[in-house]
């Protein structure tokens, strides 16, 4: 049970990596306690971090970096009728994970933080203009707006995530693992599960107390049987590796169920769209025009370019994987967009609360406050009809 509930694995441990390197380098020198046949050979070696077999005069050996420094690269020496030559290229630059991949992970996390933050910003304001203006008030904006979260706590949550993971220099390191890092790599990925779950609540929306069952607590029933999974089988760093593919496919099988649920959404809304509108009388390329506005809305609300990353193996390519996060980390920017600052009743309410305020601001002193009084006497109707213009013709629909 201790070494089941250890979060520092044998294999993570330089101390027990390099026993074992020099047992090993023990048990062959015992083996090869023969006396040198030709003096034009060199010994076997142990400097404390290879292990160097014999080798004759004019032989170049190669050794792979130590296991606990977990990187591709190799070390080098040279046989000579002198003996073994010094370490080429030294272990600080042959075997530094920096150079191999830190600009590469570097570049991409600048980029998907700064997708991430104005994704986050934009919601955080189309949040609040939905939630200010009374008129917007609806069960179809309410999902919106649980959408919006979504992407706001996921997009804080990985900031958390890299935070609490990167807090030094050492990124590669295996000697301590909090449980923070832990915590936060488990609600990293709830609010990304939640963010899936609710395209597909805005995908074919219920009831709004239904949404919030489907869209907060189908993703909290997966954490906790991955975190169990977790804890029990692979715990080890800050759980952020996929060393045991079963654990990694408890969260990928529900990510996959959302995405194809929506994708099948997708196709029959497109279906009854393509019927409607040639049902209408409009020219061809008027209705390929809405038909193709229709489409981008609803592979941005639904995420249906995940459809191209869902079926990847975890292992691709370092474009895929830039392409993928450049995706994930401004889509939530992208929805903002779509749906309150391009919304023609978002709009609508906005001007009109602005020719509003203008309108008070120009009225001297007590003008504003007979203003005011008619303004409280008299029907709504009469008040909006007096400080705007008629208010423009809007669609609930998507064409």
């Amino acid at each position: 049970f201790k070494s089941l509930v250890r979060a520092i694995p044998p294999e993570c441990d330089p101390d027990y990596i390099l026993l074992q390197d020099e047992e090993s380098y023990n048990l062959i020198e015992y083996l090869w306690v023969t006396p040198i046949v030709s003096p034009v050979e060199c010994r076997g070696l142990w400097d404390h971090l290879n292990c160097w077999p014999h080798a004759d005069v004019g032989e170049t050996v190669s050794q792979p970096c130590p296991r606990f420094l977990r990187t591709t690269g190799r070390v080098y020496r040279n046989c000579t009728e002198h003996g073994w030559t010094e370490l080429f290229p030294p272990h600080e630059i042959a075997c530094d994970p920096s150079i191999q991949s830190h600009g590469y992970f570097l570049y991409v996390q600048v980029m998907y933080s700064v997708g991430y933050a104005i994704s986050a910003s934009s919601l955080t304001i189309a949040t609040a203009t939905l939630c200010l203006f009374r008129r917007l008030h609806c069960t179809r904006n309410y999902v919106h707006i649980q959408l919006f979260l979504s992407f706001i706590l996921r997009a804080t949550f990985i900031f958390i995530r890299d935070a609490v993971l990167f807090s030094s220099d050492d990124h590669f390191h295996c000697d301590s693992y909090p449980v923070r890092c832990k915590i936060a790599t488990m609600f990293s990925n709830y609010c990304i599960m939640a963010n899936y779950s609710w395209l597909l609540a805005e995908g074919h929306y219920l009831h709004l107390r239904w949404y919030i069952v489907l869209g907060w607590g189908s993703p909290m029933v997966v954490i906790v049987a991955w975190s169990l999974a977790k804890y029990t089988l692979e715990n080890e760093g800050c759980w952020e590796r996929r060393g045991h593919e079963g654990i990694w496919w408890i969260l990928r099988v529900p990510v996959l169920l959302f995405i194809v649920v929506n994708l099948l959404f997708f196709l029959s809304i497109i279906r009854i769209l393509v019927a409607k509108l040639r049902t209408q009388d409009m020219h061809r390329n008027e209705l390929n025009q809405r038909l193709a506005k229709s489409t981008l809305l609803l592979v941005s609300l639904f995420g249906l370019h995940y459809v191209l990353f869902a079926f990847l193996p975890h292992k691709v390519s370092e474009i895929w994987n830039f392409i993928e996060l450049a995706f994930a980390s401004t889509q939530g920017f992208v929805v903002a967009v779509l749906y309150c600052f391009l919304n023609g009743e978002v709009q609508y309410e906005v001007q009109r609360r602005w020719r509003r305020w203008r309108l008070k601001q120009h009225l001297p002193g007590e003008a504003r406050h007979q203003h005011g009084s008619m303004s409280q006497s008299v029907g709504a109707h009469t008040q909006v009809s007096f400080l705007t213009r008629g208010p423009p013709t809007r669609h609930s629909s998507l064409v």
